[in-house]
């Protein structure tokens, strides 16, 4: 029951842009509102990705083109050790294809609900790797504005890495954000403020509250403040201010007072960069350059001996999907039969929109970025076995056998 394609189709040369015919598509492992991920391997280098695809018809029903778009435009441009990065982009007739690192120990919201329990080491090290990527999303003036367990991919090793652009705001100079985006729960105090007037708006510092509260959930498998999307503002804002941080009596004073710092509801005290991390005496001890080259073991490794995610992601492709992706190449074909190649049995309006999106989606391949910029630079790598190495992220190494369905 896999969703693998025939081998026959072709692979990518030097001068042809990539498509969805150059990956063999292994099996479906999530899915969002109007856009579903799966495992792929690319068919001349036999790495192996993560290729999240978006049906054009709904994200313009759903006015979601935008920010697919500017997500793309975001990614582009990151390339970090504790980031999903981006690999390729491309669109058909129907979808919108995002190719990413693939990150097989799945999760931390996944972990969560399969009850793990997270030691206070294992946290420590979670928030010194992702508070590696926002002092690198800083320097790009980029807040996230969505970091929560479900945007944090573990890699086979345990390494975090944090995903999921498609809210972040890009700021230049000192401007600050004013539109409101995010998950509740995860919200920093500043974001719920009434927006009148001169509003100062909201900064970086909300990205470091949302790791706070995602720090305290993996410790303590619930969150500090009980929310729901359907809270109003104002009640939230009663609640951050009437109902202190519980931290039960078994933690110890120094992980208190380290969340403590993170869950600050006055912006200026609290902890917000990661010089202000590393000055913590919490974290006197961290080998900061062995974090960043992923030296440090985590405490908690997924389990290699399984796929680590909802397994009824793959039946629903299959047995639910009216237009499941591995018959995408046939269904395509028979459309052109039958309708003919610019037919469409849209309207005007919806057709406009849809020709808007063939014209300004923007292609992108960074393995043909790299090899322009060896070549710019003068590198001589002239062996296949470097090439290789350089040419993909190092977490797309893993055995494809295990991951096609059977």
């Amino acid at each position: 029951m896999g969703l693998g394609q025939s081998s026959k189709s072709p692979v990518a040369s030097d001068t042809e842009e990539v498509n969805f015919d150059h990956f063999q598509i292994l099996r479906a492992i999530g899915k969002g509102s109007f856009g579903k991920v799966c495992i792929v391997q690319k068919r001349d280098t036999k790495k192996m990705y993560a290729m999240k695809y978006m049906n054009k018809m709904k994200c313009v029903e759903r006015n979601e083109v935008r920010n697919v778009f500017k997500e793309m435009q975001i990614m582009q441009k990151l390339e970090h050790p504790f980031l999903v990065n981006f690999w390729y982009s491309f669109q058909d007739e129907e979808d919108m294809f995002m190719v990413v690192d693939l990150l097989l120990g799945g999760d931390l919201r996944y972990h969560l609900q399969q009850n793990v329990h997270f030691s206070e080491k294992t946290v420590k090290l979670y928030v010194c790797e992702i508070g590696l990527a926002l002092h690198y999303l800083r320097n790009k003036r980029i807040i996230h504005r969505d970091i929560k367990p479900d945007n944090i991919l573990l890699d086979e090793h345990g390494h975090a890495h944090l995903t999921d652009f498609n809210i972040a705001a890009v700021v230049k100079d000192d401007l600050r954000a004013t539109s409101i985006a995010g998950t509740k729960p995860y919200m920093a105090p500043e974001l719920f403020q009434p927006f009148e007037g001169t509003h100062p708006g909201y900064s970086f510092a909300v990205d470091w509250w949302s790791l706070g509260i995602t720090a305290y959930e993996l410790l303590r498998g619930q969150r500090p403040y009980v929310m729901r999307s359907s809270t109003l503002a104002n009640d939230i804002l009663q609640t951050f201010h009437n109902v202190p941080v519980s931290y039960p009596s078994a933690w110890s004073t120094e992980i208190k007072h380290f969340l403590g710092k993170m869950l600050q509801i006055d912006v200026e005290k609290r902890l917000s960069s990661l010089s202000e991390l590393k000055d913590l005496e919490y974290l006197s001890d961290v080998n900061w350059d062995g974090v960043l080259a992923k030296q440090i073991p985590p405490g908690f490794i997924p389990n290699k001996r399984r796929l680590n995610c909802d397994p009824t992601f793959e039946l629903e492709e299959m047995i639910l999907e009216s237009k499941p992706l591995h018959k995408k190449k046939k269904r395509l074909a028979r459309k052109t039969r039958e309708h003919g190649p610019n037919s469409s049995p849209q309207t005007d309006k919806l057709q406009k929109r849809l020709e808007n999106i063939q014209r300004d989606f923007i292609v992108f391949n960074r393995q043909k970025l790299r090899r322009a910029k060896e070549d710019e630079e003068g590198n001589d790598i002239s062996t296949k076995e470097n090439y290789d190495i350089t040419q993909d992220g190092q977490n797309n190494n893993i055995d494809p056998v295990d991951y096609i369905s059977g």
